[in-house]
């Protein structure tokens, strides 16, 4: 068996600065797998980390490799615990330490870190390079039937997952889905998956309404050229972040609905007109990442072949530039991968 011993990269060493370059490749140590990555899709953390040099609060500092949503082979397990080639996902969070009162959300509790994150010091790198070391328990091994391409949409659908049982009661329902990015997508799947009766999805562009039908929606409302519909929905799923679509979420959800709370939005003062939410008695709920929700993920993606529509393009690492930039054009794309 031959080992590597170096690998190809993708560095963000500040904002509009990626450079592919050749490194030493991780060695596994005890309780440690190390995957040959396949693919790695590109997020909107991602994104932000590339076009503005950080995200939120969290400036790049130092080079960072990019990526948490990936799927892949095992290449090297010490433990004996994964045949080699075995082909697996990632859970991409290594939990911190427990919190009274939230001990079953690991999600939540400080000091936990994220791959291809800045907010820790040295930051977390992430899974665009050839090679990638994660603890064992992070490993999902894939069922037959999971493509590795398709298995990269593990995270996110994890999220969009999560987003789902913070609405609680989703069986019966009817759901609006504010935003066609790659998370509405699969919050569509996610409404699906739990029994909701009717999905409407809203955005300002209508190719991104375009793939939102193709997923299974049964309704679109093309932003500034439709009327929101006053309290239509039990649940409304926000996942732009802007502050528009939050109040129009509260003007569309009705009396005693749940508008959970899916984009990320900046840690500043916004407007947003709470009147709604106040008056109708809504419920208002945060999410953020998951718990355990990516092993639902890959039993769904496993069953649901239709989902991988929702990766629009594949580039290889030495295109990583054009992909981030195509990425970042709604009018053209969904999910966009890399592929090592």
């Amino acid at each position: 068996m031959i080992v590597a011993e170096t690998m190809r990269a993708a560095f963000i060493d500040a904002k509009d600065v990626l450079e592919v370059r050749e490194v030493d490749a991780p060695i596994p140590g005890e309780g440690q797998v190390r995957l040959r990555v396949d693919f790695v899709g590109i997020c909107g953390s991602d994104l932000h980390y590339y076009f503005e040099g950080a995200n939120g609060e969290y400036a790049v500092r130092e080079p960072l490799i990019p990526g948490h949503e990936l799927s892949g082979r095992v290449d090297l397990d010490p433990s004996g615990r994964f045949a080699a080639g075995t082909p697996v996902t990632v859970h991409p969070a290594r939990f911190g330490e427990p919190s009274a009162g939230i001990e079953d959300e690991p999600h939540l509790w400080a000091r936990g870190s994220y791959l291809g994150s800045a907010s820790t010091w040295p930051h977390t790198q992430g899974a665009m390079s050839e090679y990638l070391v994660v603890e064992a328990d992070m490993v999902r091994p894939l069922p037959d039937g999971l493509s590795i391409r398709r298995a990269a949409l593990a995270e996110p659908l994890g999220v969009a997952l999560h987003a789902a049982s913070r609405a609680e009661q989703l069986a019966g329902a009817r759901v609006l889905v504010s935003g066609a990015g790659p998370i509405g997508l699969l919050a569509i799947v996610a409404a699906q998956e739990r029994g909701a009766t009717h999905v409407t999805v809203s955005d300002v562009l209508p190719e991104a309404l375009e793939r939102a039908i193709a997923l299974g929606a049964d309704d679109t409302i093309r932003v500034g050229a439709d009327a929101v519909p006053h309290e239509s929905f039990d649940v409304v799923f926000e996942c732009s972040g802007a502050p528009v679509a939050i109040s129009a979420a509260g003007v569309a959800v009705k009396k005693r609905g749940t508008i959970v709370q899916v984009g990320m939005v900046p840690n500043e003062p916004r407007p947003v007109n709470l009147a709604p939410i106040i008056s109708k008695e809504v419920t208002l709920a945060g999410t953020f990442r998951f718990r355990y929700e990516v092993d639902e993920a890959v039993a769904v993606l496993a069953r649901r072949a239709d989902v991988e529509r929702v990766i629009t393009h594949e580039f290889a690492l030495d295109d990583a530039v054009e992909a981030f930039a195509v990425a970042r054009d709604g009018t053209v794309s969904g999910k966009v991968v890399v592929a090592l």
